[in-house]
């Protein structure tokens, strides 16, 4: 294949760091995408982007079906490569975007699930909180029920991010976008008894560790990290199935629209760019008024 091709990927994994400004997650995912696109270009001995046409954009969506990938997969990877050679054109490597033309498969309607009141009470209650771990997974679960904030968001918190009088946190968002999200007593006090009587014994001498949760070894808990710590959770608590991070921000959300809170608060808080993305917890809501009146009406 052309050295021009892996030049062309490199240019605009640049542009997603320093003009989109892009999570290295996010990029990760792009440049597996792309990969995945040039390794096709060389079964059909393409050699240049140049060559791409629209006919080939539809032999590798067949090809993508045949190998049973999920619409949202493929809805994915079209918006990437769509994005790929939007850039590519602006910068003049190529003429035209073949993949402006692509339909990218509307993905399955599937609500976000979240915990019921009695399930939250069930996860906390399943929390040991004699041990340092105990302590530390505690803050942790508390935490993430009160901020709605996303896992990789809770462990890249620093002590310096965190304001115990006035119970806030300081969120680095994606896009290192900042917001400041407020917590009620019980994460106040489970972070306080974390930070006073477990964070210092985890630090085993490395006291330049400014991250605010730490693993048994005193370095930075990772994202992968704390997912493990809520699998665990839920396997010593009453609850079925597993437990997915995202969940509890479902939770948080959810609660807040069925109590009353108004939308853009909800959309602040959780750090959405669009009210759109927050608009999915009202039907969400509306389900869970609907389950709690079936379950509860005498005359359901």
């Amino acid at each position: 294949m052309d050295q021009n091709v892996n030049n062309s990927l490199h240019l605009f994994i640049e542009y997603l760091q320093i003009e989109k400004n892009y999570t290295q997650y996010t990029i990760e995912h792009y440049h597996h995408d792309i990969r995945e696109f040039f390794m096709f270009m060389s079964e059909q001995a393409i050699m240049n982007l140049e060559d791409v046409k629209y006919f080939d954009v539809r032999l590798f969506l067949t090809k993508l079906y045949n190998e049973k990938f999920a619409r949202r997969s493929v809805a994915r990877k079209i918006s990437c490569l769509r994005s790929f050679f939007k850039f590519l054109v602006r910068e003049r490597l190529v003429s035209d975007n073949p993949f402006a033309l692509a339909s990218i498969p509307k993905g399955e309607k599937k609500l976000p699930e979240f915990f019921y009141e009695k399930e939250m009470s069930a996860l906390f209650h399943a929390c040991e909180t004699e041990t340092i771990l105990g302590k530390r997974n505690k803050a942790i679960l508390e935490l993430l029920y009160a901020t709605g904030m996303r896992v990789s968001e809770c462990s890249h918190i620093r002590m310096k991010d965190l304001d115990m009088y006035l119970s806030t946190v300081l969120v680095h968002g994606k896009g290192n976008k900042q917001r400041y999200i407020p917590f009620g007593s019980y994460a106040h006090d489970a972070l306080e008894d974390y930070i006073q009587n477990a964070r210092k014994n985890l630090l085993s001498g490395n006291s330049a560790n400014d991250y605010l949760f730490l693993n048994f070894r005193g370095g930075q808990l990772t994202a992968r990290g704390i997912r493990l710590i809520l699998n665990k959770l839920i396997e010593h608590s009453s609850l079925t199935g597993k437990i997915h991070p995202h969940m509890l921000r479902h939770t948080f959300a959810t609660h807040l629209l069925a109590n009353g809170a108004d939308m853009r608060t909800v959309q602040e808080l959780l750090g959405h760019a669009f009210l759109s993305s927050t608009q999915v917890y009202t039907h969400v809501t509306n389900e869970y008024l609907r389950k709690t009146y079936m379950t509860h009406h005498p005359r359901a």
